[in-house]
């Protein structure tokens, strides 16, 4: 059964949420604050995250940043707050929708479903393709405009997060922490050289795929 981690302060949301989510065939596991909520994800995998924002403890922001360190399980972000400035930030952030309270839950349900049907499409599919660029997990085989390319095991691994969540944006954190799994400590020189001769090599067709963000990172487009 698909699991949904639901982090929400608010009782009657939560209790809301839980009966609405188990009427749709969802099994619910429920944190009424940040602490909680990171100490539920080190004990169990989930499929989706609903998280709030405004949490006790650690704030949803921190536990976003905490998620995204490991993991890219869906996150739908589910806050009063209005400010398109925030909103955008938490969706370069790593969040993957953002629902604004209050809301309707037949709209939350639909984009429960798009992000877990994504998620699933990603996991069973052996090869990614996006635009000319064909990439087979099983082989690590990769082609552009139907050329072959080689690729060193980093700079494979970077493509697959880029193509795994095109047009989202990675901060340099997120990606060295991804792809290097280790503590990032002003790691830039090591992760912009990478993605430099990644840029290199799938500019076959001069279309310029990875787009460098300023301030934050990099995005795939």
């Amino acid at each position: 059964m698909t699991k949904i981690l639901v982090v929400e302060d608010d009782p009657a949301i939560q209790e809301m949420l839980k009966e609405c989510l188990e009427k749709a065939n969802y099994q619910i596991l429920a944190a009424f604050s940040g602490t909680e909520g990171q100490l539920l994800l080190q004990q169990t995998a989930v499929d989706l995250i609903l998280l709030d924002l405004m949490l006790p403890g650690m704030t949803g922001e921190a536990l976003l940043r905490n998620i995204r360190q490991l993991s890219f399980v869906p996150v739908i972000v589910i806050s009063a707050k209005k400010d398109v400035q925030e909103r955008v930030q938490l969706l370069q952030n790593g969040a993957d929708d953002y629902l604004i309270k209050p809301f309707d839950l037949a709209e939350l349900l639909a984009r429960i479903q798009i992000q877990l049907r994504h998620q699933r499409h990603t996991q069973n599919t052996q090869k990614i393709v996006y635009q000319d660029i064909e990439l087979d997990l099983e082989t690590h085989e990769v082609s552009v405009a139907n050329q072959p390319v080689n690729l060193t095991m980093k700079e494979f691994q970077l493509l697959t997060l880029f193509l795994t969540y095109p047009q989202k944006v990675f901060s340099r954190q997120t990606i060295y922490e991804t792809i290097w799994e280790e503590p990032y400590y002003d790691s830039d020189k090591t992760s912009n050289v990478h993605i430099s001769n990644l840029r290199a090599k799938i500019n076959l067709s001069n279309q310029q795929y990875i787009k460098t963000v300023w301030g934050i990172g990099f995005k795939f487009d």
